[in-house]
């Protein structure tokens, strides 16, 4: 069932006849209050099929989508065979500059004149008020997102906003007209020198019993912050998971917390999950908590994470290549350890929460590698989604065209991945992995954000960060469209999925963009409230 109907009067800058997708969205929300099977609300099916192989380039690796057991010594390869067919389905004669990526994995273009959705503090990653199965939140009446925000004020740049990183929280009303009614800013989640570490990363919000909610966040410690607003600084920063168990309130005139105990949860151990001391720009961040129908009673926790062990002594095995015997169109491990390759080692980790009140966490080995691919997989998440009566698990993640390895090339965006568990034998969707990407001319070199090639794409930077919500939705912020910065969130696109392929929506909203900022809920708590 779709619940997010397209809105079918033109409008102009996506202002108007948001209406109708928010009424959508409300609407199911009434007959979605016990999903099936504890799985997420299902997106629609893309009409697109698996992309055949492209002559000249190596097959992708072979992967059965098997399930093991959460603490099985299993970990899935993304490999080099897999990512290269991120160009083997690119175009290779478009005009330089134009987009080379298939239109069913191309974020379409977010217009130069967005609007800000804030004029205080810059706005990045995003996530929901979310229950242990990934349903979103309508607390009482309200929609709650939480976000990390900077302020745009206080005299660093835009790019500078990474180690100043709070979380803030936004709130309106369910029944709420986007079109007209913007997210009501609350301000930062936690009181002032409360959290640990001094700045705070991204996570995950969960509703508990009550009014109770768990706030799992990246806590981020950097030494050297006003150098680094000044331009200087480069002091390694310390990280950790950590939980804030606070309370929610909510009434006439808005949502709030307070209350909050602070626990730290998880540091980098150096054998499953590279920490500091073994490579200073190691990663270790955005815990994602839920709840596996397949292992009832218990709660399982992805996050990002590095490779274990110091930075440059990982050597690239035939494992991480993973191409198909006699492929002519293959690496060897020799040709591929000589450019470097091996310093890129992202990983997607996993770990078991020991009681109920999830203060205690066992790691468990990683359920994914980027060895010699890909130096981070960052916001993971797992999406249940229930095909022809059987639970696909799809780990979502994103990452940067900059951090790819050498001989490698994607683009920022979404990648994600299917099996049926949580520990399996992923298949990369698409065959590639890339789900979903801004457009870019991936025949081009990679470059960053904050200093883009003015040759490429104007669009290859315009969204970053994005959560895939129930029903396919996907939201994210706007970083560069064209030159003109960012800092609010992005349009709400749709991506349908099935079967591991992935297919934008271009049906949705105005030629595949929906509203801005659109996290809508599909799961209501605590009575009527304040619907009326």
């Amino acid at each position: 069932m779709n619940t997010h109907s397209t809105p079918q009067r033109p409008r102009r800058r996506l202002r108007r006849a948001v209406a109708v997708a928010a009424a959508a969205s409300v609407a199911g929300s009434i007959l979605l209050v016990t999903p099936a099977a504890q799985a997420n609300l299902p997106a629609d099916p893309p009409s697109s099929t698996m992309p055949a192989p492209t002559p000249g380039f190596p097959l992708p690796s072979l992967h059965t989508q098997q399930a093991y057991d959460p603490a099985a010594n299993f970990t899935s390869k993304w490999t080099r065979a897999d990512a290269k067919q991120i160009m083997a389905q690119s175009n290779p004669t478009v005009a330089p500059g134009q987009n080379s990526m298939s239109p069913n994995v191309t974020m379409p273009e977010i217009p130069k004149d967005f609007p800000a959705m804030n004029n205080d503090v810059w706005v990045w990653d995003t996530w929901s008020l979310t229950d242990e199965n990934a349903n979103q939140i309508s607390y009482k009446g309200w929609d709650v997102i939480f976000s990390l925000v900077a302020d745009r004020h206080a005299g660093y740049g835009f790019d500078q906003r990474h180690w100043n990183a709070r979380i803030g929280y936004f709130f309106r009303k369910t029944n709420a007209d986007p079109a007209k009614d913007k997210w009501n800013y609350g301000g930062h989640l936690f009181l002032d020198n409360t959290s640990i570490g001094n700045t705070e990363w991204s996570g995950s919000t969960r509703l508990m019993q009550g009014n109770k909610i768990n706030v799992f966040y990246t806590a981020t410690t950097f030494y050297d912050v006003a150098e680094r607003n000044a331009g200087g600084g480069g002091i390694a920063p310390d990280a950790a998971i950590a939980k804030a168990l606070g309370t929610i309130h909510a009434d006439k005139n808005g949502v709030s917390f307070d209350g909050f105990q602070h626990t730290k949860l998880l540091e980098p151990d150096g054998k499953l999950y590279q920490n500091k001391a073994q490579n200073p720009g190691f990663a270790f961040r955005d815990p994602y908590t839920f709840a596996d129908p397949a292992h009832p009673g218990k709660t399982f926790m992805v996050f990002e994470g590095n490779t274990g062990g110091t930075r440059g002594s990982y050597k690239c095995k035939q494992e991480d290549l993973g191409y198909q015997p006699g492929d002519p169109n293959a690496e060897t491990v020799a040709q591929v350890n000589s450019t470097g390759a091996w310093y890129q080692t992202a990983n997607v980790g996993l770990a078991v929460a020991d009681n109920k009140d999830l203060t205690k966490w066992s790691f468990l080995p990683p359920i994914l590698s980027a060895n010699c691919v890909n130096d981070q997989t960052e916001r993971p998440q797992i999406y249940i989604q229930n095909e022809n009566g059987k639970n696909k698990y799809y780990l979502f993640t994103i990452s940067h065209q900059f951090t790819y390895a050498d001989g490698m090339r994607g683009p920022d965006g979404v990648y994600g991945f299917v099996g049926n568990g949580v520990r399996s034998d992923y298949q990369p969707v698409n065959n590639s992995g890339l789900a979903l990407g801004s457009p870019t001319d991936l025949n081009m070199p990679a470059n960053a954000p904050e200093g883009p090639d003015p040759r490429q794409n104007g669009r290859q930077f315009q969204a970053y960060s994005h959560y895939v919500q129930p029903g396919g939705l996907v939201q994210s912020f706007i970083d560069n469209v064209d030159g003109v910065r960012g800092g609010s969130l992005s349009p709400t696109v749709k991506m349908n999925f099935k079967g591991g392929v992935t297919q934008v929506d271009r049906s949705f909203g105005q030629n595949g963009l929906g509203p801005f900022g659109y996290l809508p809920t599909n799961v209501r708590v605590g009575g009527e409230g304040h619907y009326k």
